[in-house]
């Protein structure tokens, strides 16, 4: 109750926020201080029951609520430290995170000029500069930053749809025909998602033969859709992907487009975990093609460092996130404003609120220039490179394609010196998809380091992976291999 807005409250709101301020420069200093636990790790229940976490009628002290802010980060995960490669997204940038609380100081809404004058231009200028690395003439098209990457490729869907068929918007999907798009097995599972949250529905998204490195066969493809028009159904889009979730595989976006093109089919490339790629001119051919896609998805939150959230969908047509999303709601979207009306970007959104994500990518881009972000990537890629150089040929290790990772995925199996002799039947398969599970949670309980594993078709639990923290250092992918065969060895 003494904090601003009170009387007087100034300089207790001060020295309270200085408090949190110390607090948070304490973590950042800590996570990336190899030292200090990856996490601190408890069961649900320990935690629930070690401290109290109810909300009460009386409110507590600004002592307490200080408690509150450093129990909190006690057991938060340190996404920002070297040796934490759990996730797509991971590192901690202090530009972003300056931006970041700018952003949540600034508190306002991406809807209208009016009230988010320089944040709406950034995004305009942002998402131009964007599609300009994409290869579109002079940056041409449209474009958002949205709450991730699912919800950027379903936008991609949404726009396809009303593309072909305008008037699904006013009469729903009764009014047209059985619509279905197409993707590889291997590509995200918000591209199904999508398509049951747009009443298109899960059993309309075909699924495309992959090869074994994880790329989409393109006469599978082309197959698949004579096949879906024979039967009287209509594809609307095909989803490319450029970085796949597990494989950090990259889809022959040129052969893709080609086909495309020839049955008038809509190109989507979800670039979410790949886009990066495009900041650098050692690795952007992965993305040849990606031109002359009619929607990417580029998730700058993940291969960029950008702090979470920002994802962008850019669209080649103008104006067609417009016309497919507006509704004229005259209380925001007055058409008698005194400025140019384009800048009320808000109408082109599914959202009405949306949090404002372009400023902490505007503000590193201009940080560390294009540059910056390139030599960020290429470290990342090489150190990826440094992993599968280092295991490709080691004991105890199997990797689970041939060849050299076109992302920063390394997936691998480690085998526990008790399996490396056994031959290779069902018994050996169930032993080792118990491994990666154990170790994981070995890890987590020693708190030391964080690596993602999974299955994957008819291969059974590997470890999956990823770099995208510039602050991890060779010395931190040799500890990761010391600290799997140190957890793993007696398995």
């Amino acid at each position: 109750p003494d904090l601003l807005p009170a009387c007087n409250g100034e300089i207790t709101t001060m020295s309270f926020l200085q408090d949190v301020v110390d607090i948070l420069l304490q973590y950042v200093v800590k996570s990336f201080d190899r030292s200090t636990k990856v996490i601190d790790f408890h069961y649900p229940n320990e935690l629930l029951q070690e401290y109290n976490w109810e909300l009460a009628d009386q409110p507590q002290t600004l002592e307490e609520i200080l408690l509150n802010c450093r129990t909190t980060l006690k057991y938060a995960i340190k996404t920002g430290h070297p040796r934490y490669f759990n996730q797509l997204s991971t590192g901690l940038d202090m530009v972003g995170l300056a931006a970041d609380w700018l952003t949540s100081a600034a508190n306002t809404n991406m809807f209208t000029y009016e009230i988010a004058p320089v944040f709406v231009l950034l995004e305009y200028v942002t998402l131009r500069k964007m599609r300009e690395m994409v290869g579109w003439p002079g940056g041409c098209g449209d474009g958002i930053f949205s709450p991730g990457g699912a919800i950027s490729n379903m936008y991609a869907m949404l726009i396809a749809r009303f593309k072909m068929f305008p008037e699904v918007k006013e009469k729903g999907m009764a009014a047209i025909p059985r619509l279905v798009a197409f993707t590889s097995e291997h590509s995200h599972f918000s591209v199904k998602k999508g398509a049951a949250a747009l009443g298109i529905g899960t059993d309309s998204v075909i699924l495309i033969r992959c090869d074994e490195r994880g790329k989409m066969i393109p006469s599978d493809l082309e197959r698949r859709i004579l096949e879906a028009k024979q039967k009287g159904f209509v594809p609307f889009l095909v989803s490319a992907t450029a970085g796949t979730t597990v494989y950090g595989a990259f889809d022959p976006l040129i052969a893709i487009a080609d086909i495309c093109k020839k049955y008038k089919i809509w190109m989507h490339v979800d670039g979410a975990w790949g886009g990066g790629l495009l900041m650098s001119r050692k690795h952007k051919w992965k993305l040849n093609g990606v031109e002359r896609a009619n929607s990417v998805t580029w998730n700058p939150h993940k291969m960029m460092g950008v702090p979470l959230q920002c994802s962008a969908l850019l669209v080649r047509e103008e104006g067609l996130m417009q016309s497919c999303n507006q509704m004229h709601a005259s209380y925001l979207f007055q058409q008698d404003k005194h400025y140019d009306l384009s800048y009320d970007t808000g109408d082109k959104a599914l959202q009405c609120g949306r949090h404002v994500d372009v400023f902490k990518l505007w503000l590193m881009w201009r940080a560390k220039g294009t540059t910056g972000f390139e030599a960020q990537i290429d470290k990342c890629l090489e150190l990826a490179e440094y992993l599968y150089n280092k295991i490709k040929n080691r004991e105890g290790y199997e990797m689970v394609f041939d060849g050299k990772p076109q992302h920063t995925n390394v997936c691998f199996w480690y085998i526990p010196p008790s399996l490396r002799s056994m031959e290779d039947n069902e018994e050996r398969m169930s032993r080792l998809t118990k491994v990666a599970p154990v170790i994981k949670a070995r890890m987590m309980e020693y708190g030391t380091t964080m690596v993602s594993y999974q299955p994957l078709g008819d291969k059974v639990n590997f470890f999956r992976m990823v770099i995208s923290n510039p602050a991890a250092t060779h010395q931190d992918i040799d500890f990761l291999i010391d600290e799997i065969e140190r957890l793993g060895q007696d398995l």
